[in-house]
């Protein structure tokens, strides 16, 4: 085997940067680092190094991934906790259970965040005796079960005593990985080129074969080190640096004995390592194993020790694929053999699939029971490769079919919408039934709107083709996915076009077999308007028959078309229960998001933040983006300038349709708060300019204010037809109070101020009627009714100060000024010295959560929740929980 030392020539600046991450770690501040570079680089002999050099105090322990690994969930999990596995009974119960589930020691299917939660605790209990290096290597070929918790532990470590650091190829993306911090390791210079050399003792090769190796080996140590025992690498026509230093271990491997050849084949088509399964399989190949062993150690490309290990991947990799197909297929049906299908049916599958050569429906069908279990352990990557197998062996069309249709859902589930699509294509559609050939339209819909671009268009006309095909053989089917390519178009946005084409086709839709259903509800909106379409959509959304939790984020819109916050609420309160009951990121994101939306509107800014950070957490835990339009909301709401034209900036670079809509919207809050009307005019015609549910309701009225204010009376008028066309059949308080408002700016009757404020006073919409007593304060003034005016501008004042409404509440400032009367200055929000994230944290600890429960809930460690609150007293200038319990605008 190589040592070290010798691969290390010219990386004194990547040593630098491990040994500053152990030395970190070992003063309790965790981190980590992705060390990303081509194959041969010697990522791998920096990782040795940093063990070796380690002091002796850490615990090390290990995960590599595996080329023929990366379809078992967790694998890779497995390898890098079974050191410390002796630490899982100090667990909390569902901790333990979680660990346990995804390592298949229980039934039951995983909850990802957990599985993180629980290896974090996990290490976390293990670095507590000692600090831990973690050493993680062919990081490219990482399960995506392992690579979700793996990374999910990564950002959370800081405050742990655990140093973390991956090794993988920087041609292959690992999502996840790449969002962490990173080293790429380059080629060395010519000068350490020829220093390797030399340390090579290669120093004696011809001049112009040299200068001809070191050019083709651009500074790749692996190269430099394996491709003069090649024999031949002066070849007439470059090749890749990585197919010739393949070449070399197979040159190597072919002075080997036939048994060692045969016993290194084992190896490598063996994902495991183990060397009981191994020396197993090699006894039932005949193989001499202590004399085949021996020499394939000799040869230095592989190590038998607690695990079979060769000294590269690529070594690996040429051993399989040098190898003849049928001495292949025997090597897999050998380790087939040797595996226990009840310890290990999936590997046992595998190994069988890999070893038919032909049709085969009963290994098909192991396969789909392992792609089964797969799914219910969250390998959905797993699942996807067993089910592709699987069709490939099947010997019936229909069930190839439908083999690779849920090969194509669970490759999409595994966010490889490309290799989705692939799957979909390769099947023949003219020979499917009406039924299937949905299916495929389905599927083809959902690639094509995850990926974005005109996909996102795409998508939903994908899924209206789907419902049309399946009018006659599958009405409520056909029903189902009219709705679905509905809730897809409002993510897209009415600009589109989407939408309406949707609803045009969903004119002939088939007849729903009972009373008119949702579908229904919505074409009658889309042809005859709010007046007959609102009642409509009430009836199904709340009636005793209703059904919206087949599409809750469809279910929050039509909420706000109604004007209906209780509709609204109840969606909310599903969503977030479904998310934290099923594990589900979807749901619980979406559900946290259209909280803080809610708390937005009803002035409950604390909240909002909360649920913000939350859904943060989430996203990060997930390394996904967070949501934007929640935050984009609170930050309009307080009128935080250039927080709202930050986030506009980069709504302009990730958003489309719906999220670009919310940004106008806001923007126009927040120039009407700021009294910067043609400014807010603008963003507000921008804002219902594409008819969208929900929010053209709510721009319409920052329309009318913004165009009375500019005296552009007409367009005032116009919206305000329209927004009456909204809110009356609504009938809402919300509705009619807001309703109210806008007319009297246009109307200028007192009257129509007074119902604002009648319909506005006792409800939940703080907010909005706050700014009813700002707008009738104002007009009061122009009338030259000071003291009256006074009254309701104070009144103003106070509630949008309290809220945290701070541009209304300047403006309203203003107004009082005009009066005569100072508004008296208010304290800050306690949270307004906070970072959202810390407001989340200090609300939880106030309502008497222990570090613990608050840790679980923002998926950090306990340490890092201690240290953020050792922050949130020295901000606020406290010193105990009690104190903060006493912060009334915290609760």
């Amino acid at each position: 085997m190589p040592t070290t030392s010798r691969s290390l020539v010219g990386r004194r600046d990547e040593i630098t940067a491990l040994l500053a991450l152990v030395r970190a770690a070992e003063q309790g501040e965790g981190g980590v680092l992705v060390l990303r570079g081509e194959p041969g680089i010697g990522k791998s002999a920096l990782l040795e190094h940093v063990e070796h050099a380690a002091p002796e105090r850490f615990r090390i322990i290990r995960a590599s991934g595996a080329e023929f690994e990366g379809e078992l969930p967790f694998a890779a999990l497995h390898q890098l906790c079974v050191p410390v596995l002796a630490q899982l009974e100090t667990l909390s119960a569902p901790y333990r259970d979680a660990l346990s589930v995804a390592f298949g020691l229980a039934d039951g299917a995983p909850d990802p965040f957990r599985v993180g939660l629980a290896t974090l605790e996990l290490l976390a209990a293990a670095a507590a005796e000692s600090p831990v290096l973690c050493v993680v290597d062919d990081a490219h070929w990482l399960d995506a079960a392992s690579v979700k918790a793996l990374t999910f532990l990564a950002r959370r470590v800081a405050a742990e005593p655990i140093a973390m650091v991956f090794a993988a190829r920087d041609q292959d993306a690992v999502r996840g990985l790449d969002d962490l911090p990173g080293l790429t390791i380059s080629g060395l210079t010519d000068a350490n080129a020829r220093a390797l050399l030399a340390e090579e003792k290669t120093a004696t090769l011809d001049e112009r074969v040299r200068d001809r190796l070191l050019a083709e080996a651009r500074g790749n140590p692996l190269a430099l080190i394996e491709l003069p025992k090649a024999g031949g690498f002066a070849l007439p026509t470059p090749s890749p640096v990585a197919s010739r230093i393949e070449r070399s271990f197979r040159a190597r491997m072919t002075e080997l004995p036939p048994d060692a050849r045969l016993l290194l084949l084992l190896a490598s088509a063996d994902p495991t390592g183990d060397p009981g399964l191994l020396w197993t399989a090699a006894r039932l190949l005949g193989i001499d194993v202590p004399a085949a062993s021996a020499a394939a150690e000799a040869s230095g490309l592989v190590r038998f020790d607690t695990r079979a290990r060769f000294c590269h991947p690529l070594a690996r990799s040429a051993t399989y694929r040098a190898a003849e197909p049928e001495r292949r297929v025997a090597a897999h049906r050998a380790l087939a053999d040797a595996t226990d299908p009840v310890a290990a049916p999936d590997r046992h599958a595998w190994h069988r699939a890999q070893a038919t050569t032909g049709p085969d429906e009963e290994v098909a069908a192991e396969l789909e029971s392992s792609a089964s279990r797969a799914q219910a352990r969250g390998g959905v990557a797993a699942a996807a490769a067993f089910l592709e197998r699987a069709a490939a062996l099947s010997l019936d069309p229909g069930k190839q079919t439908e083999r690779t249709l849920a090969a194509a859902r669970a490759t999409l589930e595994a966010g490889r919408a490309t290799a989705s699509a692939d799957l979909v294509a390769s099947i023949d559609t003219e020979t499917l039934d009406d039924v299937r050939h949905a299916e495929a339209d389905l599927l083809r819909g959902q690639v094509a709107f995850v990926q974005g671009a005109d996909g996102a268009v795409k998508g939903p006309e994908l899924i209206l083709r789907a419902a049309q095909r399946l009018a006659a053989v599958d009405p409520a089917r056909s029903r189902e996915c009219f709705v679905a390519a509905l809730e897809m178009g409002l993510a897209v946005g009415r600009a589109a076009g989407v939408m309406d084409r949707v609803l045009d086709a969903a004119r002939s839709a088939p007849p729903s077999p009972g009373p008119p259903d949702l579908l229904d509800a919505l074409v009658l909106l889309s042809t005859e308007g709010h007046r007959a379409g609102v009642p409509a959509l009430r009836r199904v959304l709340t009636g005793e028959d209703a059904d919206w939790t087949r599409v809750p984020a469809l279910a929050t819109v039509l909420a706000g078309e109604l004007w209906d916050l209780d509709l609204h609420t109840s969606v909310v309160e599903w969503l977030v229960r479904t998310g934290q009951d099923t594990g589900s990121p979807m749901a619980i994101r979406l559900g946290l998001s259209q909280v803080a939306v809610s708390a937005v509107l009803l002035g409950d800014f604390g909240r909002a933040i909360d649920a913000v950070a939350e859904e943060e957490a989430i996203a990060d835990a997930l390394g996904d983006p967070p949501q934007l339009y929640p935050r984009v909301h609170l930050a309009a709401m307080r009128g935080r300038r250039q927080e709202v034209l930050d986030l506009f900036a980069e709504v302009t670079i990730r958003g489309s349709g719906q999220l670009t809509a919310n940004a106008h919207w806001a923007t126009a809050v927040l120039y009407n708060g700021l009294a910067e009307y043609p400014a807010a005019l603008e963003a507000a015609t921008r804002a219902v300019a594409g008819n969208d549910l929900f929010l053209t309701g709510i721009a319409l009225p920052e329309l009318v204010e913004a165009a009375v204010r500019c005296g552009e009376n007409s367009v005032a008028r116009s919206a305000l037809e329209s927004l009456a066309e909204r809110t009356e059949p609504a009938g809402t308080r919300f509705a009619l109070g807001v309703a109210a408002g806008a007319r009297a700016l246009v109307s200028d009757r007192e009257d129509d101020y007074q119902e604002a404020l009648e319909h506005l006073t006792g409800s939940s919409l703080t907010p909005h009627l706050a700014r009813a007593h700002l707008r009738y304060g104002e007009w009061l003034r122009r009338a030259g009714r000071r003291r009256d005016a006074r009254e309701h501008l104070r009144t103003a004042h106070e509630q949008l100060s309290e809220i945290g409404l701070e541009a209304f509440a300047r403006r309203a400032a203003d107004e009082l000024r005009a009066t005569g009367e100072v508004a008296r200055s208010r304290s800050e929000h306690t949270y307004d010295r906070l970072t959202m994230q810390e407001t989340h944290i200090a609300r939880q600890v106030a309502a008497g959560a222990t570090t613990k429960e608050v840790a679980g809930r923002l998926f950090l460690s306990p340490r890092t929740v201690d240290a953020h609150l050792r922050n949130i007293f020295r901000k606020l200038g406290i010193t105990s929980r009690r104190q903060l319990r006493d912060m009334s605008d915290l609760g």
